[in-house]
C-alpha cells in the first residue's frame, strides 16, 4: 500500500511540473475609437500579431511538430511584447556581416565618432520608426532595412538631395511613379511616411528576386539602380568571378552604401562595444491613419487633433501646401492619441469650415490681386478656392476667400517651392516679368526668396500691388563690392501714405541719415506720398 502511495504521488507531483506556465500579460493593444483604417487588406497596415492576453495559458499543445516561429520571436516574444522597438529590430536582423571587411569598420568608425548624427536620426525616427518595422515584418524582410533611412535621409522627410530625390527613402521622380508613388502640385509621394516605405519595399523585394535573393545586391540596386549591378554581375560572369557585393567593380558610393548600413546594424546590435548609447523607442505606434473624407485646411485639421502645425507636416510632409490635395487621398497620419479627437471634430465641420474659408463679394475695381492682398493671401489661392482658371471676378459675386492667414513651415515652402520646379537649388532667373494676379509674396515663395528682400531689391513695400508686364528683378547683377558697402545698386522709391524716414530707413537697411544724404534732404522734415526717393543698396559678397 505504501508503495502504491508513493507511486501516486510521484505522479501528481511529475504531472504539476509539466502544466504549461502562465505566460505573461500584456495590456490590451490600444485601439482609437472613431479612426478608420484603409480600405480592404494593406500591407502597409498589417494585423496586429496576437496580443499575450488573447493565448489561453491552458491550451493544449498540438501534437503535430509547431510552426518555426518568426525572426523577432526569440526567448518566446511575440514583436507586440518587446518594450524597446530597437530590441524587436535586433531579433529580426537576417543580413550576413563580414567581420573582416575593412570597409565596414571605416563606416562604423565614422558613427561612432559622431554620435550627435545618429542621435539626430533616430530622434527623428521615433516618430515613423514603428510603422517601417511592422511592414517589413509582415513581408518577412530583414529588419535592418528599417536602418537604411539614416543612410538615406537620417530620418527627415523633407531630405531634397541633387538628383532631386526626395523623402525618407530618397526616391527620385521616375522611381517614384515607377512605383506608384502620386507627385502633383498639391502632394509629393515620396515623402508620404506609409506609402513611400510601402513603394520602397516593393522596389527592395523586386530586386532581391532579380538577383536570386541577394539582400546586398538588391540593396546596391537600390543605390545605384538595378542596370549598373547587372553589368557589374554579368561582367565577372564571363571573366569567371564571383558574382557577390564584394566582388563586383561598382561605383564610389554604392561601394560605400552597403557598407554603411552594415555598419549601422553593427552600432545598433551592440551599442556598448563602441561606446555609445542609443536611447531607446517604446514599442507603440505613434500614429494612425485617418480618414478626412475630402480636402481640408492643414492648420485646422492641426487644431482639432491638438496637434500643433508643424508636428502634422512632420507626419504628412507629402501635403506641401496650405491644404490637402482636392483629388486624395484623404487620409491624415495622426498621434494615436489625437485621432479619435479629430474623427468627431471633423464630421461637424461644413465644407467652409473644412477649408478655413469665409466670403467676400466683389467690388468694382477689384481684382484678383487685390482681393488676395487684402486678405494677406495669394491669386493662386484665390482661383483655387473659386476654381477661376484666369481673368477678372464678376462684379457682385460671391468669392471665397481664407478667414485666417497660416504661414506654412519654412520646409514646407521649400518643398513647395521644388514642387513649382524652382526650389532654391535650381538656378535662379534674374528678372520675373509679372503675370496676373501676381503678387510679391507669391513671386517670392515661388522663387525660394524672402518677400522683404525682393521688395527691397525693387525699390518697393512689401504689399506693393503689381501691373501685369511689369518686371520684378530677382537677383543683383554687376559687379561685387565687399562687405556692407553702401556704394551698391541704387532704387527709386515711391512715399506711400504714412511713411516714414524711420520705416523705410527699416525697410531697406540703411540709415535715417544715409536717405537724407542721397536726396540731399537738409533736415529731418516731413516726407510726402508720391515723393521719389533714391536708396542706395548694399551688395554683399
Amino acid at each position: 500500500m505504501r508503495h502504491g502511495l508513493l507511486t501516486l504521488t510521484i505522479f501528481v507531483v511529475s504531472a504539476c511540473a509539466h502544466a504549461p506556465a502562465e505566460r505573461p500579460l500584456a495590456g490590451p493593444v490600444e485601439q482609437v475609437v472613431g479612426a478608420v483604417p484603409p480600405e480592404g487588406p494593406s500591407s502597409t497596415y498589417p494585423e496586429p500579431p496576437t496580443p499575450p492576453f488573447a493565448q489561453s495559458p491552458l491550451a493544449v499543445e498540438p501534437l503535430e511538430p509547431e510552426a518555426p516561429a518568426q525572426p523577432t520571436q526569440v526567448a518566446g516574444l511575440t514583436p507586440a511584447q518587446y518594450a524597446d522597438l530597437f530590441d524587436r529590430m535586433r531579433a529580426g536582423f537576417k543580413l550576413e556581416d563580414a567581420d573582416d571587411r575593412r570597409a565596414i569598420d571605416q563606416q562604423v568608425n565614422w558613427y561612432a565618432s559622431n554620435p550627435d548624427y545618429m542621435e539626430r536620426a533616430f530622434g527623428r525616427a521615433e516618430l515613423y520608426l514603428y510603422q517601417i518595422v511592422t511592414e517589413l515584418e509582415a513581408r518577412d524582410m530583414p529588419l535592418e532595412l528599417a536602418l537604411l533611412p539614416v543612410v538615406e535621409s537620417a530620418f527627415e522627410p523633407y531630405a531634397y538631395s541633387r538628383a532631386r530625390a526626395s523623402g525618407l527613402w530618397q526616391f527620385i521622380p521616375g522611381t517614384g511613379s515607377r512605383f506608384g508613388l502620386k507627385q502633383d502640385w498639391w502632394y509629393d509621394g515620396r515623402r508620404d511616411i506609409v506609402e513611400s516605405t510601402r513603394a520602397a519595399f516593393d522596389y527592395l523585394e523586386s530586386l532581391h528576386d532579380e538577383f536570386d535573393g541577394d539582400w546586398l545586391l538588391a540593396i546596391a540596386a537600390y543605390n545605384c539602380g538595378e542596370a549598373k549591378i547587372e553589368r557589374a554581375v554579368e561582367h565577372n560572369r564571363r571573366k569567371g568571378k564571383p558574382v557577390d557585393f564584394w566582388s563586383l567593380k561598382l561605383p564610389k558610393e554604392t561601394r560605400a552604401y552597403v557598407p554603411k548600413l552594415l555598419a549601422m546594424k553593427r552600432l545598433v546590435a551592440d551599442p556598448e562595444r563602441y561606446g555609445l548609447a542609443i536611447s531607446p523607442i517604446p514599442n507603440l505606434a505613434y500614429f494612425t491613419r485617418v480618414e478626412t473624407k475630402g480636402q481640408i485646411n492643414l492648420k485646422l485639421a492641426a487644431e482639432i487633433a491638438g496637434v500643433s502645425p508643424d508636428e502634422l507636416y512632420e507626419l504628412n510632409p507629402a501635403f506641401h501646401r496650405w491644404a490637402t490635395d482636392p483629388a486624395g487621398p484623404h487620409f491624415l497620419l495622426l498621434p494615436v492619441d489625437g485621432a479619435q479627437v479629430f474623427t468627431q471634430n471633423v464630421a461637424q465641420l461644413t465644407e467652409d469650415q473644412r477649408l478655413g474659408v469665409t466670403h467676400y463679394t466683389v467690388r468694382r475695381g477689384d481684382s484678383i490681386s487685390t482681393v488676395a492682398q487684402q486678405f494677406q493671401t495669394t491669386a493662386n489661392v484665390i482661383r483655387e478656392l473659386n476654381d477661376l482658371p484666369s481673368g477678372r471676378p464678376t462684379i457682385g459675386s460671391d468669392l471665397r476667400v481664407p478667414s485666417t492667414v497660416f504661414t506654412l513651415p519654412a520646409k514646407v515652402i521649400l518643398a513647395a517651392a521644388r514642387a513649382d520646379g524652382r526650389g532654391r537649388s535650381a538656378r535662379r532667373p534674374h528678372v520675373h516679368v509679372v503675370r496676373e494676379g501676381d503678387s510679391l509674396w507669391a513671386i517670392a515663395r515661388r522663387h525660394g526668396m524672402n518677400v522683404k528682400t525682393l521688395a527691397m531689391m525693387n525699390g518697393m513695400h512689401p504689399g506693393d500691388t503689381l501691373r501685369a508686364g511689369q518686371k520684378i528683378r530677382l537677383s543683383g547683377s554687376g559687379s561685387r563690392a565687399s562687405g556692407g558697402s553702401a556704394a551698391g545698386r541704387r532704387v527709386i522709391y515711391t512715399v506711400r501714405g504714412g511713411d516714414t524716414l524711420d520705416q523705410i530707413a527699416k525697410l531697406f537697411q540703411v540709415s535715417v541719415s544715409q536717405i537724407m544724404s542721397w536726396n540731399g534732404m537738409s533736415a529731418r522734415g516731413a516726407i510726402l506720398a508720391g515723393q521719389r526717393l533714391t536708396i542706395r543698396l548694399a551688395r554683399r559678397s
